[in-house]
This record gives structure tokens, C-alpha cells and sequence, in this order.
């Protein structure tokens, strides 16, 4: 019996969401619309970006990539979490869960430093307006998204060999909808202290960086505007980056709730609900905030739009 109990599972049993099954079929429909949004909104940004060559500038540049990394982090969650609520059963095999798992945390941190990344845009935008095509130049946007895929594989790499080394035992069920790294640690049967502390480094690495990144371009970015002689020009720059801080906010809010504190604040079920921001509802907010309060952009669909119609 001792050793069936310490056998490595080659398999896990996503609980979901919820286990009430007058839920379930609601809650399926609603996430598939979601996911639609979240479809529609980030290729829709993307598609529109590539065709309009007046939005082939840096700024939408890193909103291309980003509307490429939202979409992708969105089809690597939705679906398999789809399944649990039409499945008696939502059975992934061991390498399927760590591949989940891998491109989650590659996604996560990428977005992360993509949304410093864009805040640095901002403030050679609006604080050295002269220079900008030239201080973002393509040469330096690539070394930025180079840059900003190699932490998302840094970051990714770290949490899988973090949980590489773990021994799983006979319980199965993993308490999420997918395979995320506290509810793993939460099931394998040799986790320590070390496993803890080496996620909280690493996520605060990822959150921690990005974010006095952004606050210390956003404080030249301030002190910049209060300079700005006219009221409109100061209206103009608060509204460039606007779009920007709300992104951030929603990112990085839900984010830094789920796993800046001890799981023992944050029980697994309330952290699931907490999950569902930057999994779900980030990646289908991120087109709308960026096209409904953007000027450029929505004189492009208008633009691509007409030249359908007439066609």
C-alpha cells in the first residue's frame, strides 16, 4: 500500500471550474463566448495592423505581438478548460500538463515584460517626441521582442524545472481548470519550502521587474506632461497612454493577487476565480481597450471595412 501511495502518476484529472452540475452547460456556453471574443477581437487587431501600412510604426508594432501573444495564451487555457464542463472526466497525460503548463508561464511572462516593453514606447513617445522613429527604430523594436520572449522562456523554464523534480503521488486530481503551478505543488507529495520560494522568486521576477519598469517610465511620462503648455496637449498624452494603464492594471492586479501571497491566504478555489482575469478576461479586453479608445485604429477598420464593402 505505501508504495501504490508513492507511485508518479502519468496522468492528471482536471477538477474545472466548478463541480455543481446545473452550472455547467451555462458556464460552457459563457467561456465559448468569451473565447470567440477573445478570437475575433485579437486576429481582428492583428489582420487590421498587417493590412493598413499607416499602423506599421512601433506602437503597433508591440500591439501587434501583444494581440499574437493574447490569442495564443487564450487557445493554450480556453479549450481544455471547454472540455471540463461537458466531460465527465477531463483527463490530460503528464506531458500534456507540463506543456500546458510551460506555455502558460511562456505567455505570462511575455506578456508581462511586453507590457513594460510598451510603456517604454510611450515615454520616447511623449518625452522625446523628436526622436522617436529613430530611438525605435526596427533594430531596436526586434532587440525589445527578442528580448521579451526570452524571459517568457526563462520564466517558463524555471517553473517547469522547479516542478520537474517533483514526485507525484497517488491523488490525481488537480483543483483548477488547468495545470497551473500552485495546485501542482499543492499535489505532488515531496513539495517544500524551497518549491515556494523558488515560485515566489520567480514570479517576482516576472511581476516585479515589468512593473517598476513601467512605473519609472510612466513617472518621467508624468513630469513630461506637466510641462505640456496646452490643455489639449496634455489631454492628447493622457489619452495615448490611457489604453496602456488599464492593460496594465487588469494584467498585472490579477496577476500579483494569485501569487504574491502565501496559498494559505488564498484558498485554491478563490484563486481559480482570480485566475479567470488574466486568462480569460485580459486577453478579450486587451483588443477592445486598445481599438475603442484609439483613434488610428479605428479609422483603419473603417477604412478596411469600406474597401470590403466596395469590393
Amino acid at each position: 500500500m505505501a508504495a501504490e501511495n508513492t507511485s508518479s502518476v502519468t496522468e492528471f484529472i482536471l477538477a474545472g471550474l466548478t463541480d455543481k452540475p446545473g452550472l455547467q452547460i451555462p458556464l460552457f456556453f459563457l467561456f465559448l463566448g468569451f473565447y470567440m471574443l477573445t478570437v475575433v477581437g485579437n486576429l481582428g487587431l492583428i489582420i487590421l495592423i498587417g493590412l493598413n501600412s499607416h499602423l506599421h510604426i512601433p506602437m503597433y508594432f508591440f500591439l501587434f505581438n501583444l494581440s499574437f501573444i493574447d490569442f495564443s495564451f487564450s487557445t493554450a487555457i480556453v479549450p481544455r478548460m471547454l472540455m471540463s464542463f461537458v466531460s465527465k472526466k477531463n483527463i490530460i497525460s503528464y506531458a500534456g500538463c507540463m506543456t500546458q503548463l510551460f506555455f502558460f508561464c511562456f505567455f505570462v511572462f511575455s506578456e508581462s515584460f511586453f507590457l513594460s516593453a510598451m510603456a517604454y514606447d510611450r515615454y520616447v513617445a511623449i518625452c522625446k517626441p523628436l526622436l522617436y522613429m529613430v530611438t525605435m527604430s526596427p533594430r531596436v523594436c526586434l532587440f525589445l521582442l527578442l528580448g521579451v520572449y526570452g524571459m517568457g522562456v526563462l520564466g517558463a523554464t524555471a517553473h517547469i524545472g522547479n516542478i520537474g523534480f517533483l514526485t507525484f503521488c497517488a491523488d490525481n486530481l488537480v483543483n483548477h481548470y488547468m495545470c497551473d503551478i500552485l495546485p501542482l505543488l499543492e499535489l505532488s507529495c515531496n513539495s517544500s519550502y524551497i518549491n515556494l520560494l523558488v515560485v515566489f522568486i520567480v514570479v517576482t521576477i516576472g511581476i516585479g521587474v515589468p512593473i517598476v519598469a513601467i512605473f519609472i517610465s510612466y513617472g518621467f511620462i508624468i513630469s513630461s506632461i506637466f510641462y505640456i503648455s496646452s490643455t489639449e496637449g496634455r489631454s492628447k498624452a493622457f489619452s495615448t497612454c490611457s489604453s496602456h494603464i488599464i492593460a496594465v492594471s487588469l494584467f498585472f492586479g490579477s496577476g500579483a493577487f494569485m501569487y504574491l501571497k502565501p496559498p494559505s491566504i488564498i484558498p485554491l478555489d478563490q484563486g481559480k476565480v482570480s485566475s479567470l482575469f488574466y486568462t480569460i478576461v485580459v486577453p478579450m479586453f486587451n483588443p477592445l481597450i486598445y481599438s475603442l479608445r484609439n483613434k488610428d485604429v479605428k479609422c483603419a477598420l473603417k477604412k478596411t471595412l469600406g474597401r470590403i464593402t466596395f469590393s
